[in-house]
């Protein structure tokens, strides 16, 4: 399972690094960076949740 960033739309509001800071990160310049480049499946639920808080839209979970 992995995590599609479009990291075009990322505005750097940090709410997917809120909800699950296991599995997102801010860069320096406040757009969205993964912790894992292939997501565990123990992380799903956190990752789910942290792509459902992005109010722009720029994260998707896949299979």
């Amino acid at each position: 399972m992995r995590i599609q960033t479009d990291t075009s739309r990322c505005e750097g509001h940090g709410l997917c690094a809120d909800v699950a800071p296991e599995v997102y990160d801010l860069d320096e310049d406040a757009v969205v960076v993964l912790r894992h480049d292939v997501l565990p499946e123990a992380l799903r639920a956190k990752a789910e949740a942290g792509a459902r808080a992005c109010p722009v839209a720029a994260l998707r979970v896949v299979e």
